[in-house]
């Protein structure tokens, strides 16, 4: 069994790597603006649609690293992090899918409001199930 200083330390290593990397991804991403806009090739009111794929796909890179290096032992406290991030992701999404025009966002939000509300919901459920673990039978 793993010592929890050694999980704490390893907690802190990979807290370490995720904000550089989100370092990292906030350089690339004000790189990537000013490219587009001394390029001229985002449309007037908003970033051009490969910026904005790009900064999703740099996301799911990073988010994919940063999950899958985690130990076992830190699940738990991942799966309540990752239950706060759904409940931010929710906020944003509402606000994507509140213009009363439909359009590409509004169905966009919509999709991001489903997959985060069943996300959260599992999350609970999965937490609620481990503390059941450790209850007392009578």
């Amino acid at each position: 069994m793993a010592d929890p200083t050694s999980l704490a330390e390893r907690a802190g290593g990979l807290a370490d790597d995720a904000g550089r990397l989100a370092r990292e991804l906030e350089a690339m991403a004000h790189q990537l603006s000013f490219q587009a806009s001394t390029v001229g090739t985002a449309p007037v009111g908003g970033p051009s649609l490969v910026y904005e794929l790009t900064i999703f796909v740099l996301a799911v890179f990073v988010g994919y690293h940063v999950v899958w290096r985690v130990t076992p032992a830190l699940h738990s406290p991942l799966m309540s992090v990752t239950n706060a991030i759904s409940s931010v992701i929710i906020v944003g999404a509402l606000i994507a899918a509140g213009p009363a025009a439909f359009g590409f966002a509004k169905f966009i939000g919509f999709v991001a409001v489903a997959l985060a509300a069943v996300n959260i919901f599992g999350g609970f459920i999965v937490t609620q199930r481990m503390l059941q673990m450790f209850q007392r039978r009578k």
